[in-house]
């Protein structure tokens, strides 16, 4: 499990593989703090670490992106020198600071319109009729992994505001309209959107 806070960004310097892919980041973490098969999210996509190393940055891990990953995800398109949301998994104890994300990807959002109000950065998206129930006011989910608070809602578009220290420490100020993210619902939302279905049926 994740928070949706992100640490600092990593940066993709390989990229090995087709039907699957072979990533490697550079971060500034410590490279003795890595264990073996430990989980990251990386732009909100949970990734299990093979192999890391000392780097010039820091330390470098190594994951390996199924194609299934591959296709509900941006990682895909993900090319050298990329910056990526990166979050180390939640600790027994640790804050809970954002809210609690599992890092499975639900699907893409797309930007559609991104405009300054004041001090904030105001981001408009698009995402999938299948996961617009999921979605709700002042409900929470994940974009690149990163934890955020709706503004409102009107059919499968909805707006969100980015406080200058995300649009900082994050990719998503550097969104362009038509570039998409992994999109991850609210835990709580898919449970009750569930029930609701089999009620229903």
């Amino acid at each position: 499990m994740f928070t949706g806070l992100v640490g600092p960004m990593g940066q993709v310097i390989g990229r090995e593989g087709a039907g699957e892919v072979t990533f490697t980041l550079a971060t500034p973490w410590d490279p003795d703090s890595y264990t073996m098969g430990e989980s990251i999210a990386c732009d909100g996509a949970c990734m299990t670490v093979v192999d890391w190393q000392a780097h010039e940055l820091g330390s470098q891990f190594t994951f390996v992106a199924s194609a299934e990953s591959l296709s509900k995800t941006t990682l895909g398109a993900w090319g050298l020198g990329q910056d990526i949301n990166l979050e180390r998994a939640l600790k027994l104890g640790d804050a809970i600071g954002g809210h609690l994300v599992s890092g499975h990807v639900d699907g893409l959002s797309k930007l559609i319109s991104r405009a300054q109000e004041n001090e904030s950065l105001r981001l408009v998206f698009e995402i999938a009729e299948e996961f617009a129930p999921l979605v709700a006011p002042k409900g929470s989910l994940a974009l690149n992994g990163v934890s955020l608070t709706v503004n409102e809602v009107k059919g499968a578009q909805f707006g969100v505001n980015l406080v200058p220290h995300t649009t900082e420490v994050t990719n998503l100020g550097h969104l362009c309209v038509g570039d998409q993210v992994n999109f991850e619902a609210d835990t709580l939302a898919r449970y009750v959107a569930r029930q609701l279905e089999m009620k229903v049926s």
